[in-house]
């Protein structure tokens, strides 16, 4: 992908954000000249891995299969004291542009539509042999309210839903056709 397209789908997302009244932190917004201007201050930024990501997950076509985020913030949680061992992250997820699926060893993460179109996910537990995706039921977690599910059952979360998805819940997710774009939010451990 082009820089240049890189740029406009950065321009566009901060166009979104403020949209839906979504604030970024002030280095969202700095250029690489400005980088260059910034000393071990910003060591955190840049040892977190914090600000844009946009990926076509090697897929050539960020439109059909990519995600574009800010990592907001991401602390270590193996971090001995405690502190920051959680993350933060604001997605864009496009009808139809699936993420696809993967599960997290460790990590438990909330998925929240923040506003916007309607979130698609689908979720299945992995095999034992983790080799594919298991046929037994999912129970999780929607806003304090247990549910379950058939394995690769879709979720739709309208904005203001959630859903929290433990270690080794394998998912996907794409933004519901003719609904709109989707403001994502992560916080995860």
């Amino acid at each position: 992908m082009r820089r240049s397209t890189i740029n406009t789908l950065i321009r566009e997302a901060i166009t979104f954000f403020d949209k839906h009244q979504f604030r970024l932190p002030p280095f969202a917004h700095w250029t690489p000249e400005e980088w260059k201007t910034k000393g071990p201050e910003c060591d955190e930024i840049r040892k977190h891995g914090l600000g844009w990501d946009l990926t076509d997950l090697g897929s050539g076509d960020f439109f059909k299969v990519g995600l574009l985020l800010f990592t907001i913030r991401n602390g270590d949680p193996k971090n001995p004291d405690g502190v920051k061992n959680y993350a933060e992250k604001i997605m864009i997820v496009r009808e139809m542009q699936v993420t696809p699926w993967h599960y997290h060893w460790f990590k438990t993460e909330d998925i929240i539509n923040r506003g916007g179109g309607n979130l698609v996910l689908e979720i299945a537990w992995m095999n034992d042999d983790e080799t594919g995706l298991d046929s037994r039921a999912v129970t999780y977690s929607s806003d304090g309210v247990s549910k379950t599910v058939p394995a690769g059952s879709k979720v739709v979360l309208s904005p203001g839903e959630s859903i929290t998805l433990p270690p080794k819940l394998c998912h996907t997710f794409y933004g519901e056709e003719g609904k709109g774009t989707v403001l994502v939010g992560e916080v995860s451990r």
